[in-house]
């Protein structure tokens, strides 16, 4: 698909890859497929600007669209950073370099490009282009909340089609809520601890980082001789998901546990927020069907909504995973210059 009007592009910052897309005027994506270049966010802010610019660069020309068609970039990146793009100054696992420090990703990127830059967090981004997919005309008229388990958890709040940011920007940060433990934990398993100093939030058990701190490890306990013994405990904590779909009792254990903390965290959501849909992304949605079915019928069984709620709440996944990022970052994008 080819458009000769206007456009706004979509970039999806990562660990290891960008991931560029292109929407049109009119809210059609002229891409349809996953179109990557190497980030090299571990080299500093310098390399990885320079990274955006030729994946940019890499967008227009795979497309045929020319640079004075674009009206705005929408940038997300992984968090904590403030609403405007400005990294963390204590930094974060993609960030880790010191030199990301305070750093003004955003306006970085647009004076480079010569283009008006908008940003969001990634959690944000993939909320925003969940929340319009599945309300489509309707999205403005319909709040969501969306949990994306990966290394950590991210999340997004969605309310009358806008994302919800924050005085700091740091709103929908759902992986740092506390969330009940009683009947979430078996007897005598300890309270799992977060990468940012809590105990017992959501992320200490629904993420990568919770498997292989947490979970993995009390669940060996549990189950002597597992395969997973053998294996050193970030390579093993990946491999948990291909356990699970096989039925593997201990990865079942540790599933259901991710999917009980989510549906905590989202009971606490509906008596903030209470959304007409709560969506679940992350690792779990590129599982096999039968899997991520259950996940999800297992995160909805643990969601302790009133009767009236329970009557009006949709329950999804976040549609086309490798793609939301970018896909929101852009309608972001969009709704920016429309408003403008």
């Amino acid at each position: 698909m080819v458009t000769s009007g206007p456009v706004v592009i979509g970039l999806d910052n990562g660990g290891t890859m960008n991931n560029a897309t292109v929407l049109d005027a009119s809210g059609a994506f002229v891409v349809d497929r996953l179109v990557e270049t190497p980030s090299l966010v571990r080299e500093g802010p310098a390399v990885a600007v320079d990274a955006l610019v030729r994946a940019t660069d890499n967008i227009l020309e795979l497309t045929g669209i020319a640079r004075d068609q674009v009206l705005a970039v929408g940038l997300d990146t992984p968090g904590p950073a403030s609403a405007d793009g400005v990294i963390s100054s204590k930094g974060s696992t993609n960030f880790a370099n010191a030199q990301w420090r305070g750093y003004d990703f955003r306006g970085a990127l647009q004076e480079r490009l010569g283009i008006p830059v908008v940003y969001n967090n990634d959690g944000n981004a993939a909320a925003l282009y969940a929340h319009f997919v599945y309300f489509g005309a309707d999205a403005a008229r319909n709040s969501s909340i969306s949990a994306i388990i990966g290394t950590g958890l991210g999340g997004g709040v969605i309310e009358s089609g806008q994302v919800v940011r924050g005085a700091a920007g740091m709103a929908g940060e759902l992986g740092h809520v506390t969330i009940p433990m009683d009947g979430l934990l078996e007897d005598g398993q300890p309270m799992p601890d977060c990468n940012c100093g809590l105990s017992g939030d959501a992320e200490s058990v629904a993420s990568l980082t919770g498997i292989e701190k947490n979970l993995l490890p009390y669940w060996l306990t549990r189950f002597p001789g597992h395969t997973l013994a053998e294996v050193p405990g970030g390579k093993a904590a990946k491999l948990v998901r291909g356990h699970g779909e096989d039925g593997d009792d201990l990865a079942m254990k540790i599933f259901e546990q991710q999917a009980m903390a989510l549906g905590r965290l989202f009971n606490i959501a509906a008596n903030f927020t209470d959304p007409g849909a709560y969506f679940v992304g992350g690792g779990v949605v590129e599982a096999k069907p039968h899997f991520r079915q259950w996940f999800l019928d297992t995160v909805r069984a643990n969601t302790a909504l009133r009767d009236e709620q329970r009557e009006v709440a949709a329950f999804a996944l976040v549609p086309d995973l490798d793609m939301a990022g970018a896909r929101g970052a852009a309608l972001a994008a969009l709704e920016t210059m429309s408003v403008a």
